[in-house]
């Protein structure tokens, strides 16, 4: 009786085909296990806060009140607090008196480049009921300017009447507003003599 000699040589490959694919279900269970643990740190690096209120004051006079729903605020390089739930910021003058709010469904305050952006149904109540009705607004903290790139209408109460831009730039306060390519409706006060009588 002879005993069948085996070759190595047809032996040896299925054993490295066998070993390499060990090591690709081990490698791809260690990935696995590395992405969820990056995701646990990055849901970590962030404090989520319900109902928040905030008062930003300067010398002991409150300035604005800020109200959310929710806000986040990031533990990372960018220290960002975001609102993905709306936001209500209220502006005060110096009496201590309401000068202006807006309200958008989503707002992030970029705290390195001093830059809060409010996004979707943004709207600019000010204290004489001028409304401001945009889908961007930017606060340059800097420069102490508005600006946005979205379509924008405003409703002045003051005697500007109608205005509607495809984008603009304005002072904190609203008074003084560039709005590119401008159209509207100016209503002319009763003794305005900017304007034909057209015989009265």
């Amino acid at each position: 009786m002879s005993i069948p000699k085996l070759k190595i040589s047809s032996i040896l490959p299925l054993t490295i085909v066998l070993l390499g694919a060990i090591l690709s279900i081990a490698c791809e269970n260690d990935q696995k296990d590395i992405d969820r643990l990056t995701n646990i740190e990055a849901e970590e690096a962030v404090d989520i806060s319900k109902d928040v209120t905030v008062i930003y004051s300067d010398s002991a006079r409150v300035k604005a009140e800020l109200k959310a729903p929710e806000m986040r605020q990031y533990h990372d390089s960018t220290g960002n607090m975001e609102f993905k739930k709306g936001v209500l910021v209220i502006f005060y003058d110096d009496n201590a008196k309401e000068s202006q709010r807006i309200t958008s469904e989503y707002a992030i305050l970029k705290q390195k480049q001093k830059l809060t952006e409010f996004r979707k149904n943004v709207v600019i109540t000010m204290a004489d009921g001028s409304v401001i009705k945009t889908e961007e607004l930017i606060h340059d903290e800097q420069k102490k300017q508005y600006y946005g790139s979205q379509p924008i209408s405003a409703d002045f109460t003051d005697g500007r009447g109608q205005m509607q831009g495809t984008s603009f730039i304005s002072d904190v306060d609203f008074k003084i507003v560039d709005f590119t390519n401008a159209t509207g409706i100016i209503y002319p006060k009763s003794n305005s003599s900017g304007f034909p009588g057209f015989g009265n």
